[in-house]
């Protein structure tokens, strides 16, 4: 049956062939939707007969976020912790520990109710694609338990047994990678897509890094990194030798890994809300964007270094502290994000897309940014389904 948007304010395709500018922007829009799929994109004036109608009231209407960096697999919070630094303490890896025992100790429907939570939370704000890491079991059977639960809420899986040396191997760290490479990996492979490391001092070093992705890519996973977050190091040149689809964090950056970056297919992913939640400085988005680096926006959504879903709210920072125009913020939280996930039918509303809209309460999405922490979304339309009462 197809369906009949109409009534759209404005329309952000993100195709400039379908509509104005680089967003592609058409005002007084209109939208079909059949099969899941979108059909057709115009003005309201031309759109074609379809099998019902959907009154869209002037708002305007966004391609659903696709956000490629979050942690949703795990029990617990860090609430304390979160208070100690906004008292003064430093932000470290090592709380990621507090969450690994946390983890191990849930049974597998308490950490699934939580992550069914995380996820609608996601998606009533907006959301219609999410990555989910492993991470925080860091044994075999708990990285096992946690990629295959991830899997039941997204096809976006990605394997991060690298994610911190746990504590009953601090005195063996070789060994904690060789079991990540081995039975880890074998355990965890056949429901993740993606392979992650987090590659920063007080984790894992380049070597570490090299050997794990090397034998990810060799059971079929595709790389991606944690990178240049903590402080400089070789976490962005490992993403760009090992063609992996996008190095994330990118704070402490060299002029040799934005230029790496601008002559790579790896997308830069930048996680405002890990900063704002630590009191680090951000990422310099706007060096990167005019250098040619393509720019991906995530929530990092993890109980400890950024507990927020709301990909409107990354917009909001990324736009007042980083240095991104409202509509490269809003790009970078849609196509940015598909590319990182390398996905053609998602991040964009042309026809033949996934039919995942978004209705914002506001007659542009410039109020994303203008208007923070206000609940602005109005409706989600997800593989074409019109939400539901």
């Amino acid at each position: 049956m197809s369906i009949l948007l109409d009534g759209i304010g404005e329309l952000v395709t993100n195709s400039p062939a379908h509509g104005d500018g680089p967003l592609g922007r058409i005002r007084d829009a209109a939208l079909v939707v059949d099969g899941g799929r979108v059909a057709w994109v115009g003005a309201s004036g031309l759109a074609p007969a379809a099998d019902e109608r959907v009154e869209a009231g002037g708002r305007a209407a966004i391609p659903g976020f696709v956000d490629s960096h979050a942690h949703l697999v795990f029990a617990g919070d860090r609430a304390t912790e979160f208070a100690a630094r906004m008292s003064g303490q430093p932000y470290a890896a090592g709380g990621i520990r507090t969450t690994v025992a946390a983890t191990r100790a849930a049974s597998d429907g308490e950490l699934r109710a939580n992550l069914r939570r995380l996820a609608a939370e996601a998606l009533a704000t907006g959301t219609t694609t999410i990555e989910c890491k492993s991470g925080y079991g860091l044994t075999v059977v708990d990285e096992a338990r946690s990629v295959a639960l991830a899997a039941e809420v997204t096809a976006e899986v990605t394997f991060l047994g690298a994610h911190v040396v746990p504590a009953e191997y601090a005195g063996d760290p070789d060994g904690y990678v060789d079991l990540v490479r081995t039975a880890m990996l074998d355990a965890a492979a056949p429901h993740a897509r993606w392979i992650d490391v987090f590659c920063e001092r007080g984790a894992f070093d380049a070597d570490a890094t090299r050997a794990i992705l090397a034998a990810g890519i060799a059971r079929g996973l595709v790389p991606r990194l944690h990178a240049n977050q903590l402080g400089p190091g070789p976490g962005v040149q490992l993403a760009v030798e090992h063609g992996a689809a996008s190095a994330d964090h990118c704070t402490h950056l060299a002029d040799v890994d934005v230029a790496a970056l601008a002559g790579s297919g790896t997308v830069a992913t930048l996680l405002p809300g890990a900063e704002f939640s630590t009191r680090s400085p951000y990422p310099d988005a706007r060096r990167l964007i005019d250098a040619g680096v393509v720019v991906a926006l995530a929530t990092d959504c993890n109980p400890g270094s950024s507990y927020t879903t709301s990909m409107p709210f990354c917009i909001a920072l990324a736009v007042r502290d980083m240095r991104m125009t409202p509509d490269e913020a809003l790009w970078a939280a849609t196509a940015g994000g598909a590319r990182a996930l390398r996905r053609d039918d998602i991040g964009h509303l042309a026809p033949g897309a996934r039919a995942d809209v978004v209705l914002l309460d506001a007659p542009s999405p410039i109020h994303l940014a203008y208007r923070p922490g206000v609940p602005l979304v109005a409706a989600v339309w997800k593989d074409g389904a019109p939400p539901t009462e």
